[in-house]
């Protein structure tokens, strides 16, 4: 979703005061409970502007969402790219230290997502979800494919299967950091990547059991 061009024509920093300030709003308030009036209010500007910059609400928060999904990209293509030589079990590690940095350092954009995926009534709910489930899962395959042309997990690994598994168990892992009932007083609800680390290592081992090739012994 792109914004009118008259979004495009303001300053980074009005766009980039703007965009914050309406993550924050639709974070904490989800699509329903934000209102419009609330958010120029803040931003002092005329309620007009909104609708001259995105067309609606529905417009402004699928902009603000699909930015939100790029920056997710970014830290995804920055971990595939610089781990491309290390083994897919230390990449599985970096993309879950990238995933717990994420949530720590931009809390709002993360409750966003949280709000898609419990909140029903969104407008385009499926298809945003739909769209962002498809580039995770397209994310792990990639790096599944790599690991398997290497030799490094077993040639009879179902690649969509296995990227099902483990596009599940990060996203629960997230999940548990910023939703306080589904840590089941663990302690991962508010973890920081320090903490976080022996997690991680047991996750990827746990995985690891399943997926990597082991070599024939000779009888």
């Amino acid at each position: 979703m792109n914004p009118l061009k008259t979004f495009e024509k303001l300053s980074a920093e009005k766009q980039e005061r703007i965009t914050r300030v309406a993550v924050e709003e639709f974070s904490r308030n989800g699509f329903h409970g934000t209102s419009t009036n609330t958010i120029v209010d803040r931003l002092g500007i005329a309620k007009g502007s909104i609708f001259k910059y995105f067309g609606d609400k529905n417009g402004l928060f699928r902009f603000i969402f699909t930015m939100s999904l790029e920056k997710v990209k970014s830290y995804l293509r920055e971990v595939r790219d610089r781990t491309e030589s290390e083994s897919l079990f230390v990449r599985l590690e970096e993309t879950l230290r990238a995933g717990v940095r994420f949530v720590n350092k931009h809390p709002s954009l993360y409750r966003l997502y949280l709000r898609v995926m419990f909140e029903r009534q969104i407008p385009h709910r499926d298809e945003i979800l739909i769209a962002l489930r498809k580039y995770s899962h397209d994310y792990l395959k990639s790096l599944l494919k790599t690991a398997r042309e290497r030799g490094e997990i077993r040639s009879d690994v179902d690649l969509d299967m296995a990227g099902f598994v483990l596009d599940a168990v990060m996203d629960r892992f997230l999940q548990a950091q910023a939703i306080q009932h589904l840590d089941a007083g663990l302690g991962l609800y508010g973890i920081s990547s320090e903490d976080a680390e022996p997690w991680i290592t047991f996750l990827v081992k746990s995985l690891r059991g399943g997926l990597e090739a082991h070599p024939v012994q000779p009888k």
